[in-house]
C-alpha cells in the first residue's frame, strides 16, 4: 500500500513538474525568429500586408519575423507548407477566404483541410472589390452596365485575375443576385488585365481596392461601384451595391493569420495579442490605408465567426454556379 502511495505521489510530482516546465516554456515564447509563410510573390498586396504587420509584431514579440513567400496554385502551396509545419508557434501563415473557403469548393482534393489543420490567430485586413471601366468606355455608371447586361446578355465582358479569385466570385455574386449574364475573361494576375482594359479589349475589370490604387491615380479608369455595405473611406464618391439595391452581401478579399492546429493555446494567445496590437498600431493602420487595405483587427474568435459565416454563402454559390478551378 505504501509503495502504491509513493508511486502516486511520484506521478503527481512529475506531472506538476512537466506542467510547470511546459507553462514556463510557453511564457518564454518566442526564443527564436518566427517564419511567416505568404502564398503570394514579393511585392504583391498580401506580401505588403504581411511585411507591414510583421514589422510591428516583431517589436511586440522581441524576435525577428521572416517572410517566406510561397506563391502559386491559388495559395495551395503555401497552405500545404504551413499545415505541415511544426505546431510550436514558430511558423505562422497568411490565410484568406481563398485558402480557407473558396479552394474547398473549387478543387476536388486539397493537400490540407482548413478546419482540421489550422487554428486562427486573428484577422488583419479587408480588401473590398471594385468594378472599373475605361474612361473612354460607354459605361459611365454601374446602372449603364446593368442595363447593357439585361439588353444584350453575354455582350458585356469583364476581366478578373483568375477563376475562383475573390474578384471573380464578387462578380458571380453580383450576377447571381441581379439575374444578369456577362462574359468573364480570366487572366493570370492583374497586370495583363489592366493593360487590356486600357486598350479596350475588355469592357470592365473587377479588382480589389489595393491593386486598383495605382491605376486609379493615373486617372485612366473609372470606378463604378464598390461591393461594400458602406462607402470606402479612400473612395467616398463611389457608390456601393447596398445603397443602389444591387446586392446585399459584401465581397472582399480578407486576410488573417493562422498557425498549425496543434499549436499550444498559450502560444496562440501570445501571437493573437501581438497581432491585435500590431493591427491597431496607428502607423500600421496608416500604411495599410494608404495602400488601400482596411485594417480589421480581431480576436481568433472573431476570425472564426467570419470564416463560418462566409463559408455558408460562398461554398453554396460556387457549387450552384458550377465554378471549378480544375
Amino acid at each position: 500500500m505504501k509503495l502504491i502511495q509513493r508511486l502516486r505521489v511520484s506521478v503527481c510530482l512529475l506531472t506538476l513538474a512537466f506542467a510547470s516546465w511546459h507553462a514556463s516554456a510557453q511564457e518564454d515564447f518566442p526564443k527564436k525568429p518566427i517564419r511567416w509563410i505568404v502564398g503570394y510573390p514579393a511585392g504583391a498586396a498580401s506580401d505588403f500586408v504581411a511585411r507591414t504587420i510583421a514589422h510591428a509584431m516583431s517589436s511586440q514579440l522581441g524576435q525577428p519575423i521572416i517572410i517566406d513567400n510561397r506563391p502559386g496554385s491559388s495559395g495551395i502551396i503555401a497552405a500545404d507548407a504551413a499545415s505541415k509545419a511544426p505546431a510550436d508557434g514558430y511558423t505562422v501563415a497568411t490565410v484568406d477566404n481563398g485558402i480557407l473557403i473558396f479552394n474547398t469548393a473549387l478543387f476536388k482534393k486539397l493537400p490540407y483541410e482548413p478546419v482540421k489543420d489550422f487554428a486562427p490567430i486573428g484577422l488583419m485586413v479587408r480588401l473590398p472589390m471594385l468594378v472599373l471601366s475605361n474612361l473612354e468606355s460607354p459605361y459611365a455608371s454601374i446602372k449603364d452596365v446593368v442595363n447593357a447586361m439585361k439588353k444584350s446578355p453575354g455582350n458585356v465582358s469583364y476581366a478578373t485575375p483568375g477563376v475562383g479569385s475573390p474578384h471573380n466570385l464578387a462578380m458571380e455574386m453580383f450576377k447571381d443576385q441581379n439575374q444578369l449574364f456577362a462574359l468573364p475573361i480570366h487572366y493570370r494576375g492583374g497586370a495583363p488585365m489592366v493593360q487590356d482594359l486600357l486598350g479596350r479589349h475588355v469592357d470592365l475589370m473587377v479588382l480589389d481596392i489595393a491593386s486598383s490604387t495605382p491605376i486609379l491615380n493615373s486617372r485612366k479608369v473609372r470606378p463604378l461601384v464598390a461591393f461594400s455595405k458602406t462607402r470606402l473611406a479612400s473612395l467616398p464618391d463611389v457608390p456601393t451595391t447596398f445603397e443602389l439595391g444591387l446586392g446585399n452581401l459584401e465581397a472582399a478579399a480578407w486576410q488573417g493569420l493562422a498557425v498549425p492546429a496543434a499549436t499550444p493555446d498559450a502560444v496562440k494567445r501570445r501571437l493573437s495579442d501581438a497581432l491585435f496590437a500590431a493591427v491597431n498600431n496607428p502607423d500600421v493602420r496608416k500604411k495599410l490605408a494608404e495602400f488601400g487595405a482596411e485594417a480589421t483587427p480581431s480576436t481568433a474568435a472573431g476570425m472564426t465567426d467570419l470564416w463560418n459565416k462566409d463559408h455558408q454563402y460562398w461554398f453554396k454559390l460556387i457549387k450552384s454556379r458550377g465554378i471549378s478551378a480544375e
